[in-house]
């Protein structure tokens, strides 16, 4: 229920937003079938109803790995990578768990700090795929602003297509390039 009544708070306030702040919007012209990166070890957010209540009550505590949830496998703040479809810098909603639970860390623990590095595919200029990253990673730092961590904790950065994930050419690799890394200060 406090979940379902936070999502309606965050619906309120994007809405309000959507008509006193103009974002540009990239074209989305989405011709891969893939929404998510396969295998290969890339981190995936875990979703679903069992990766958001294993997180319950764990976001802000110590737990495991030696005493950080960031350090936690079994828990959602050691995924760091939200995945975006081509071309696009919307945050898709089986990312949304990863995201909140990420800012509900940053707004338990005003302390902490991270950086958000925008990620692109090598299809495009240098300098579109720099302004994309940027835009990916300016849009997790607003979902999570949104979502009570302060703007002063999270700094974003594009790294465009200059750090691929994977190297290799194809609609697969190109699916694990597209991402927005999270990294805290200190690690």
């Amino acid at each position: 229920m406090r979940k379902l009544i936070l999502a309606a708070i965050a619906a309120v306030v994007l809405a309000g937003c959507a008509s006193t702040e103009t974002q540009p919007e990239a074209p989305i012209d989405d011709k891969s079938a893939a929404t998510a990166p396969a295998a290969g070890g890339a981190t995936t957010a875990g979703t679903g109803a069992a990766g958001v209540a294993g997180t319950t009550g764990a976001v802000g505590s110590a737990v495991g790995a030696g005493g950080s949830p960031l350090r936690d496998p079994a828990n959602i703040l050691s995924k760091r990578s939200v995945y975006f479809d081509f071309d696009s810098f919307v945050v898709k909603d089986e990312f949304r768990p990863l995201v909140e639970a990420h800012a509900r860390y940053l707004a338990a623990n005003r302390g902490a700090r991270m950086t958000i590095q925008g990620h692109t595919d090598e299809r495009g200029s240098r300098e579109y795929n720099i302004a994309l990253g940027q835009k990916r990673a300016d849009a997790i730092k607003r979902n999570m602003t949104l979502l009570g961590a302060q703007e002063a904790q999270i700094e974003t950065v594009s790294f465009g297509k200059e750090k691929p994930r994977n190297p290799g050419h194809d609609e697969g690799a190109w699916a694990e390039n597209r991402r927005g890394d999270i990294v805290y200060a200190g690690e």
